[in-house]
């Protein structure tokens, strides 16, 4: 079976470092890049098509929604939210986020939700969900 394409977006280097060897740690996954910010984030999902994001929410000049409505609800990969953020968190169930993860959180925590998210994915309910996701970010 084919790797899941995994895409890290976080504005902090200790975050993406941390997200990325749990990522590498799972076969079924494969890192294909990391961002810094939202506007580089919009440029690697264009240019690398992922099939999973893992979006901090609160980044310089855009943010994790911002990058969600420049790439386009229908086109958006599935989005697993990883932030510091708790109040953002029914917004993002709002556009149907594959999961919300509030840091620090721990390491089973993020490998249950990798582990939802390939099923999603392989299963092919992610398009349902960017249906929705269309409908209310749109």
């Amino acid at each position: 079976m084919k790797p899941l394409r995994v895409l890290i977006v976080d504005d902090e280097p200790l975050a993406r470092t941390g997200l990325r060897d749990l990522v590498r740690q799972d076969p079924e996954l494969e890192c294909v890049g990391e961002c810094g910010d939202g506007l580089a984030a919009i440029a690697a999902i264009e240019a690398l098509q992922p099939d999973l994001v893992l979006l901090d929410v609160q980044m310089p000049e855009i943010d994790g929604f911002g990058v969600i409505r420049a790439i386009g609800p229908a086109r958006m990969p599935g989005v697993i939210f990883v932030t510091a953020y708790e109040e953002f968190a029914l917004a993002a169930f709002r556009v149907h986020a594959l999961d919300y993860l509030v840091k620090p959180f721990t390491d089973r925590a993020l490998t249950e939700s990798l582990d939802r998210a390939k099923r999603l994915v392989r299963d092919g309910q992610v398009q349902q969900l960017t249906d929705r996701l269309a409908e209310l970010v749109g």
